[in-house]
């Protein structure tokens, strides 16, 4: 299921005070600001590569996002939580950004979309 369809369906589920077409708007912000991080060691986005493992949005706005790497000793995993952070907060709407990272499940090239796998050539 995508992050939109995620958002929507728990602001049926959670009751959540913002209205779900608010909601579907801010969730294609974050995602359309996620995709503008790229991973430096491989020609794709950060949303496209499969990085982001979950959304959630508060009624406050807060977004909270779980994330990982391609590799735990990735060169940049001090550096990307921060990259994520600064692009969705620019979203219009955005209250403030916490970004967790985490490696379980640990990233794998099944997690890529196709625009991914056609972005670095493995499709």
């Amino acid at each position: 299921m995508s992050v939109e369809d995620n958002a929507e369906t728990a602001s049926a589920e959670t009751g959540s005070s913002i209205p779900p077409e608010e909601l579907a708007r801010l969730s294609d912000d974050i995602v359309s600001a996620l995709k503008t991080v790229y991973d430096p060691e491989i020609p794709a986005d950060i949303f496209e590569l499969g990085l982001i493992y979950k959304i959630d949005v508060d009624d406050d706005r807060m977004v909270k996002i779980d994330m990982t790497l391609t590799a735990p000793g990735c060169p940049v995993a001090g550096e990307m939580p921060a990259w994520v952070e600064n692009a969705v907060s620019t979203v219009e709407g955005v209250s403030g950004v916490e970004v967790e990272m985490t490696f379980d499940p640990p990233w794998t090239p099944d997690r890529m979309s196709e625009e991914a796998k056609i972005a670095v050539g493995w499709y």
